[in-house]
């Protein structure tokens, strides 16, 4: 029985790491390998093996392989950075090369700015079709998610956030606005809201949404030739009066798009 859960156990991390990483579960069938031959019960040193593997492989191993495959890292400028650094390490930023060009140009534009483009989740670097929970679409390299912008109490812009995720904490829907996260959750769309329980801690509550803010990086990156569409919640379309045609409703079986903005080739 005992060594039965142990391979239960085993056979449960190797799914888990492969779903939220792509490659955590090869990592991990290689430091059992590893392990074996080290033949040691030392939780740290077996925690250590398995952190230092994992390092390896996403710094060393995995960049030059994905851009043979055609993919590469979301770009890092004195302008363009992740919101949270999870999504480097658990491999969540990774898109083809145009995505990174129209970032550059986007970046170039604000410069001057205090707008920065702090970016969240994109692709996995290998396999078209992946799933990157809990999204339905990154799954090609041509799609990633920006945080909102904010300003704080002197209403100066900032590059903070509202969660530790960057997502989950919603611009809510002002009185005389399109309520269409009402209109989707009545619809039955219960996941319409889960990204609430994603923040994992809300922060810098004082923060407020900066309608100049979004409003200039929004316009910006549709004056990119090579974006395709924008998601944005559709109150927020309306109070930042954005008419393009690229501005798109993603529709009641996705999520709410008031804590993020996806845009996509």
């Amino acid at each position: 029985m005992k060594q039965t859960l142990k391979i239960f156990l085993h056979f449960f991390l190797i799914i888990f790491l492969t779903a939220i990483t792509q490659i955590g579960g090869i990592v991990y069938l290689l430091f059992l390998v590893v392990i074996y031959f080290f033949k040691t019960k030392n939780i740290l040193l077996k925690v250590g093996v398995f952190s230092m593997l994992y390092l390896f492989f996403i710094y060393v191993v995995v960049p030059p392989i994905a851009r043979w495959k055609g993919r590469e890292p979301v770009v890092t400028t004195e302008n363009i950075s992740p919101t949270n650094y999870m999504t480097v390490l658990l491999n969540r930023n990774y898109v083809v090369p145009e995505m990174n060009n129209l970032l550059l140009k986007a970046g170039k534009q604000l410069k001057g700015t205090r707008i920065k483009i702090k970016y969240l989740d994109a692709c996995f670097p290998f396999v078209n079709g992946f799933p990157l929970l809990p999204h339905l679409s990154h799954n090609d390299g041509r799609k990633l998610d920006l945080s909102l912008v904010y300003e704080n109490q002197e209403k100066k812009i900032t590059d903070l956030q509202k969660s530790i995720s960057g997502y989950g904490v919603y611009e809510e829907v002002k009185k005389e606005e399109w309520d269409q996260p009402a209109k989707c959750l009545e619809a039955g769309n219960f996941q319409y809201d889960f990204p609430q329980y994603l923040t994992f801690g809300r922060i810098n509550k004082e923060l407020e949404f900066s309608n100049s803010g979004n409003k200039k990086l929004i316009n910006i990156l549709l004056a990119q030739p090579n974006l395709g569409k924008l998601f944005i919640e559709p109150h927020l379309k309306q109070r930042l009066k954005l008419n393009h045609p690229k501005v798109r409703f993603h529709g009641c079986r996705a999520v709410r798009h008031d804590d993020h903005i996806h845009i996509q080739l």
